[in-house]
């Protein structure tokens, strides 16, 4: 299979890898840096969200940052103030909120989906929720490109 294009990484974890645990809850709880390439050239905007499949009561949303200005090829680990506009996750603030499965409960994955978007902004304000995002990017994604990291507490 030919690698994508459109591709984002993290400088402290490869994807499908544990991420260490200064991003998690139970360190630091920094967001990991992040850095992407290549997304298609009509891009006006940029969508990052931060998902675990596999909490309990169903996926968990760990970040949410929408319109991001095209340009922006990356996030400084730890960032407070990234470019764009932070959604409210699900441990109920703006910002990045690392990974705290339960204990005992085994891997979980949390998928890193960058999504670029053919509109400057999709029209939200501060706090937004990952379904209010997911609906207003609705006909407007050109391409995207995902990370994967695994976490787990024993």
């Amino acid at each position: 299979m030919a690698e994508r294009d459109f591709q984002l990484r993290s400088k402290t974890f490869r994807n499908g890898a544990y991420i260490p645990r200064a991003h998690s809850r139970e360190g630091q709880d920094r967001s990991p840096p992040l850095d992407w390439q290549a997304p298609p050239e009509e891009t006006r905007s940029l969508v990052l969200r931060v998902v675990d499949p596999d909490a309990p009561d169903g996926p968990f949303t760990h970040w949410l940052l929408f319109d991001i200005p095209p340009e922006t090829m990356g996030l400084e680990e730890g960032t407070s103030s990234p470019p764009g506009i932070q959604g409210r996750n699900d441990f109920e603030f703006l910002g990045w909120g690392g990974p705290l499965p339960p204990p005992k409960h085994g891997d979980h994955r949390y998928e890193f989906t960058l999504s670029a978007l053919d509109v400057e902004t999709l029209g939200l304000a501060e706090g937004a929720r990952r379904d209010e995002i997911e609906k207003a990017m609705e006909g407007h994604v050109l391409d995207e490109a995902d990370l994967m990291g695994r976490y787990r507490r024993d």
